[in-house]
């Protein structure tokens, strides 16, 4: 449970330093990412970020399982 905890804030870590220096900027506009801009409304669904994450996180953890 610790080696957990501790690769998660490491993880965290990284993701923020990413998205300070603008690494993260992909994020949510993949094609397959729904945006719906209304008069009175903002509807956003990332499916395909959702996806990319997915399939990293399991790879990451697959990994760490080893």
């Amino acid at each position: 449970m610790g080696n957990t905890l501790i690769a998660v804030g490491l993880g965290l870590i990284i993701a923020g330093i990413a998205y300070k220096f603008g690494l993260l900027n992909w994020f949510g506009h993949l094609p397959g990412d729904i945006r719906y801009k209304g008069e009175h409304t903002f509807v956003f669904i990332p499916l395909t970020s959702m996806l990319l994450v997915s399939a990293l996180l399991s790879l990451i953890f697959r990994i760490m399982g080893k």
